[in-house]
């Protein structure tokens, strides 16, 4: 026993018993002794009268901070002072020292989105780096690249954040895209230098891909396409209860037809994405119940995967490994081309997840579908294509929705997201689409200087469709800080 998460019956108890409002705050707290000892004794008075759980947490835990709550904004200065000034109130030190908490120690200074968010998120970093980049904080960049690089090293991949409980999974594989941003300020010493931590992000990705031999077969994380095309899902090791939100995911194996372990790594794989939870991963979109998501190609896993590839090959040309970058480069090749075969709808215009189970792709239009026009895999016309359905019906007055339906959950309509944005915003620009794009940058700064005028605050997500509503849906409240959402900001505002 070294976590909270993991004392059994004492952690059961008080998730199900909700002595705090968010799942997630009794995994985050610090045990004021000996872990074993504490739960030692609540074994001895759980049973004895008059025996009160929540004054034995009190007693024997410290509960975690909210990060940035107490930063005072003042509205009359530009939101971009205010998020200059944020960065370092979102920005935690080293925690090497810190004994028995869940909290994964690394070595360099990061920084967190804000709020319940008390850690470093993966693929967050990545949005964040944007506004840093901006606001020339170029060392922090460099530190949080090492934290991650030290991740791969220690774990043998980037969890999804740096907590003991989210060693189960990942989460979009955005360190690639890291490396690329520090090298363009530092140059090609970057990539030599983590050329290493790069591949071993790969391995992690293609574990057990030459375990498949049948085809629509999956091993962990990859799936074997017919013709010998490799193509990847999102996973978790565990089938348990997610521990942050472990009362949920028990009430919801209740309602659920799926053998409780299979339900409790949908959830999981869904928590890898990024995107948890929408209706993209649901066989019914009206019943949460019905999750499916690792029988799911994401089209944006693999757009990722292939610049994680490229990059790969290129690290290792600089390093004079030639077959390797030759190997790695057609592995990219094929990719690109696999995800045109299987994830582009020529009659729908528009890209699409593939359901590897059923045999065939989605109906679920998303804004996954801007990572082929990010990462340049769409051809021209077909750009134009999902160009025109962007427009059509994902732009709304605060900028581009998630999905077109609305179902509660927080990466459905009526929510935008500052990463999405960002990656639409970007690929449409690829393609010479510059005036929806700035339609899209436009629209999503507006909603954000609205929010921050009116409340000083900058906040997780954003109600697209009506400017007088608040983002909503979901595990949680709307968060702010907030570490992407500040960094997509100034990215559009000054290098957009």
């Amino acid at each position: 026993m070294k976590y909270i998460h993991e004392t059994g019956e004492l952690f059961e108890a008080v998730q199900m018993q909700g002595i705090f409002p968010d799942g997630k705050t009794f995994p985050d707290c610090l045990p004021k002794s000996d872990l074993p000892a504490i739960v030692s004794r609540f074994e001895q008075e759980e049973n004895q009268p008059g025996f009160d759980l929540k004054k034995f947490v009190e007693k024997h835990f410290t509960e975690p901070p909210t990060v940035g709550s107490g930063f005072v904004s003042d509205t009359a200065r530009p939101p971009e002072q205010h998020i200059h000034a944020l960065w370092d109130v979102l920005t935690r030190q080293p925690d090497a020292g810190q004994v028995q908490g869940s909290l994964l120690p690394l070595p360099h200074p990061f920084v967190v989105p804000g709020g319940r968010f008390r850690e470093v998120y993966y693929w967050d970093s990545y949005f964040t780096m944007l506004g840093l980049r901006a606001s020339g904080r170029w060392d922090l960049i460099e530190n949080m690249v090492e934290n991650f690089a030290y991740l791969i090293a220690r774990y043998g991949f980037i969890p999804n954040g740096n907590r003991s409980y989210y060693l189960g999974r990942s989460q979009p594989p955005f360190f690639s895209l890291m490396v690329k941003l520090l090298s363009e300020e530092k140059g090609e010493a970057v990539l030599v230098k983590n050329a290493y931590r790069l591949k071993a992000e790969y391995v992690f990705w293609m574990a057990g891909v030459d375990t498949l031999k049948e085809e629509y077969a999956a091993h962990r994380r990859v799936v074997n396409l017919p013709g010998g095309t490799f193509l990847n899902r999102y996973w978790d090791r565990y089938e348990t209860p997610r521990p942050e939100s472990y009362r949920e995911d028990v009430e919801l194996s209740n309602q659920s037809a799926q053998p409780a372990a299979q339900l409790y790594r949908n959830l999981r794989a869904a928590a890898e994405s990024g995107w948890d939870f929408s209706s993209r991963w649901l066989n019914d979109q009206n019943e949460f119940a019905s999750i499916r998501t690792t029988d799911i190609v994401p089209v944006d896993l693999n757009c990722l995967l292939v610049h994680l590839e490229e990059m790969v090959a290129a690290a290792c040309r600089l390093n004079g490994d030639f077959d390797r970058a030759e190997n790695l480069q057609q592995a990219a090749t094929r990719r690109r081309a696999a995800i045109l075969a299987y994830c582009w709808d020529e009659e729908e215009g528009f890209f699409f997840d593939f359901n590897f189970v059923k045999k065939k792709r989605t109906a679920k239009r998303t804004l996954a579908a801007a990572f082929p026009l990010f990462f340049n895999i769409a051809t021209q016309p077909q750009a134009e294509k999902v160009a025109v359905l962007l427009e059509r019906d994902f732009l709304k007055p605060g900028g581009l929705t998630t999905t077109l339906d609305h179902t509660g959950q927080q990466w459905d309509a009526p929510n935008g997201w500052a990463p999405l944005q960002w990656m639409a915003y970007f690929g449409l620009k690829n393609y010479g689409l510059t005036a929806l794009a700035d339609k899209v940058k436009t629209a999503w700064l507006n909603t954000n200087r609205r929010v921050y005028e009116q409340t000083g605050k900058m906040t997780e997500k954003y109600d697209v469709f009506n400017e007088n509503a608040g983002a909503g849906g979901g595990e949680y409240p709307n968060q702010d800080g907030f570490g992407w959402t500040n960094g997509v900001f100034l990215g559009m505002r000054y290098e957009g």
